[in-house]
């Protein structure tokens, strides 16, 4: 799973001048020594530095939860993740835009996700999340659950199976909006996402949280990365 940096717009001073703009004020930088760059994007206005009372505005605003200002900044990244996670990224659509690749156009060989431990249900009453045991077998169910099979190595017959009926249908020429159904949820998906400030820093709130998915935890991780660069006193106010 990957998310990658494509485009930014806006600064830590867009967020503090949208915010001093309904007392008609404006904030400028100050000039600094140091120069930071994301990936060749140069950030903050290359080599200047907020005010501390802007810093101080920013944390302000974030600890009373005046989330306007941070919505003028937006990022867009590529996010290549499995569909299952990906429908659990959609979840988050306020303040976010989506285009995603189609099955209906593309027919390329899909690529699919293989998890490195298959986690056990949690305990009791827990309807959702992971327990702390690692399942390493299931019963085979094509012999009535008598024998039990290495689960790594069943899940790798499966999605063998899935990808060659996939290819079967294709060469037999149906078409690539039905075959695609028989492609597993584990098949990685890719989208384009952009997003404000706000938004990004609310998903990334929710998805790092210790109770949400391990996966999409460490999707949340990737984000934090790219944005907190681009935006480090916003990100800061937003997210500590």
């Amino acid at each position: 799973m990957k998310a990658e940096y494509i485009d930014h717009l806006g600064s830590d001073l867009t967020v503090v001048n949208a915010a001093r703009v309904s007392m008609d004020k404006e904030s400028a930088w100050l000039p600094s020594g140091a120069v930071t760059d994301y990936e060749g994007v140069k950030y903050q206005k290359g080599n200047k530095v907020l005010p501390e009372g802007d810093k101080r505005l920013l944390k302000y605003l974030a600890t009373h939860n005046h989330w306007t200002p941070f919505s003028h900044p937006q990022i867009t990244m590529r996010e290549t993740v499995p569909i299952f996670i990906a429908r659990q990224r959609f979840k988050h659509m306020v303040g976010f835009t989506y285009n995603e690749v189609s099955r209906r156009y593309v027919d390329d060989e899909p690529e699919f996700y293989v998890p490195d431990v298959w986690r056990s249900r949690p305990d009791g009453s827990i309807k959702q999340g992971s327990g702390d045991q690692e399942v390493t077998e299931i019963p085979n169910p094509w012999t009535d659950n008598l024998y039990k099979v290495d689960v790594k190595h069943f899940y790798k017959q499966h999605i063998e199976a899935c990808s060659s009926i996939y290819d079967s249908m294709l060469l037999a020429g149906v078409a690539p909006e039905q075959a695609r159904m028989v492609l597993p949820q584990s098949m990685y998906t890719s989208y384009y996402v952009t997003g404000s400030l706000s938004a990004w820093a609310r998903a990334y709130k929710q998805r790092i949280d210790p109770h949400a998915q391990v996966e999409i935890q460490d999707l949340a991780k990737q984000w934090g990365s790219v944005i907190s660069p681009l935006y480090p006193e916003s990100w800061e106010a937003l997210t500590r």
